[in-house]
């Protein structure tokens, strides 16, 4: 049991030494990504589809991503006010700011 438990410290350990470029992007970060590089207020849906084509992240199979990314973004807008990465500029559509 002792064997194990040294193992999981191990891989944790490099995991936290890879560097960023090996990380992956959360949803919100690759949404915020790709509203910096266009500069346009875009739609969730928007931002799935360009996230995926762009390969910065694709769902792991959810059946609604655009519905999940929205509630993320209003999230992070509502708890981060001023602070926050987007901004909502239509219904249904956001910024970066």
């Amino acid at each position: 049991m002792a064997a194990s438990k040294s193992s999981k410290k191990a891989k944790s350990k490099k995991t936290k030494e890879a560097g960023a470029d090996d990380k992956k992007l959360s949803a919100l970060d690759a949404a915020a990504k790709v509203l910096a590089e266009t500069g346009q207020p875009m739609s969730c849906k928007e931002l799935i589809e360009a996230m995926a084509q762009k390969g910065y992240w694709s769902s792991p199979g959810g059946k609604t991503p655009a519905s999940t990314l929205y509630s993320g973004i209003t999230k992070e807008i509502a708890t981060k006010g001023k602070e926050s990465r987007f901004q909502k500029t239509d219904r249904g559509r956001f910024a970066r700011t």
